[in-house]
Order: structure tokens, then sequence, then C-alpha cells
């Protein structure tokens, strides 16, 4: 299958978007990680400012560990910061925090996408653990029903790829926002945020045009889509 000249070709731009997509984020990042913010605002203090403005009181802020690992559980309603991030003064500190936050703010107010993300997590990993195995049996042998259900699997994880677009957008506009509103960062320093922010966002804009890329070969390949088998 990896060998097909047909995955290869559908495969080798989204490969490309990927690379460019984590390229753009590091480059971002670096630079604006250098540039502090004119009131010295930490992103652990960003994150708790904005989250009182919005009135947010139930929301933990951690240290968090690894680089760039800053995530929101909503499950426990911990904010988790990496260290560059909870720590640091920079532009790309503080919008990193502040998107977080947007999603502490999704939360909050019952942002449907983001519900419905976090219902597709158990269901979207079992699909990914499933599907690869029954795929590759499934052409190897080519058993059409394997095959099948292993397409089924991965519209899963699919699925869950089209459904963070929305969710990521949607937090780092919140972030944007929050920023000037709070009086945070100034409408200058704002530009920068958005880039490091938009930036990040092509990582995910990335994962979702490779995951149906993949589906669509799939599909391709299995006679599902072109009304014929290879």
């Amino acid at each position: 299958m990896f060998l097909d000249p047909l995955y290869i070709m559908m495969i080798v731009p989204t490969v490309l978007l990927s690379l460019f997509a984590q390229i753009k984020v590091k480059s971002s990042y670096k630079r604006y990680s250098q540039i502090p913010t004119s009131r010295g605002i930490t992103g652990a203090q960003a994150a708790r400012l904005i989250l009182d403005a919005q009135g947010i009181r139930d929301v933990s802020i951690e240290l968090g560990s690894g680089f760039l690992s800053d995530h929101y559980d909503p499950r426990t309603r911990v904010l988790r910061l990496s260290e560059s991030v909870y720590a640091g003064d920079s532009l790309a500190s503080v919008g990193v925090a502040a998107h977080e936050v947007g999603h502490a703010i999704q939360h909050a107010r019952g942002y449907m996408p983001l519900q419905l993300r976090s219902a597709l997590v158990p269901i979207s990993s079992l699909g990914s653990n499933l599907a690869w195995p029954l795929l590759l049996i499934g052409f190897i042998f080519m058993a059409k029903s394997l095959i099948i259900a292993g397409i089924l699997f991965f519209s899963l994880a699919v699925l869950f790829q089209l459904v963070t677009l929305p969710v990521e957008f949607n937090a780092s506009s919140r972030a944007l926002d929050a920023l000037p509103a709070t009086g945070i960062l100034t409408d200058m320093e704002v530009s920068g945020a958005r880039k490091v922010l938009t930036a990040a966002a092509l990582t995910y804009v990335a994962a979702a045009a490779t995951a149906i890329v993949q589906l669509l070969y799939f599909l391709l390949r299995s006679g599902l889509l072109g009304g014929r088998d290879e």
C-alpha cells in the first residue's frame, strides 16, 4: 500500500504541508518568544487575567512539561502550560496561553464543537487503533469485509480531525479578542500573537488534510469510490 504510486502521489502534498506547518510553528514561536510584552505579563498571569475577566473561577493553572505541550483538560478543569509558556513573558507565551484559555471559555460556555470533540476522543482512539491493522490485513488478503470495517473505523479518526478545526480556530479567535480587551497586549502586540496562533492552526489543517487524503485513497482502492475494485 505504501509503495503504491497512487498513494505516494496523493499523500506527498499533505506531507509537504505538514512539514511546512511544523517549520512555520517553530520559526514563529522562536521569533515571537524573543519579544517581551510591554506589560511584562507571563503566560500564567495572562491566563488567570482572562479567566477572571470571563468570570471563570473553577479552572486551575498548572505547570506542565514538554515543549509546547500546553492544553486544557475539560475533565479536571485544569489548564496545563509548558514551562516556556507558563513563566515566559513573550508575545508567543502569552498568545499560546490565551489560546488554551479559549478552550476553557468554550467549555464554560457549552461550545458544541468542543463537546462533540470530547465525546469523540475515545471513539476516535479506538478507530485509529483498529483501522490500520484491519486495512493492512484486508488489502493483503483482499478481504472486502475487513477493508470496509477498517475504512469505517478510520472515518471516525477523520471525523475527529474535522471537528478539531472549528474548535481550534474558535479558541484562537477568543484569545485574540480577549488579549487586547483585558489590556494584556496592545493592538500592535496582538499582531505577533496572531501570527503564532495562525501558524499553529496550520498544523491542524495539515493533519485534517492528511487524514482526508488517506481516507479517499482507501475508498478508491477498495472500489467503494469509483465503482470498481483494484
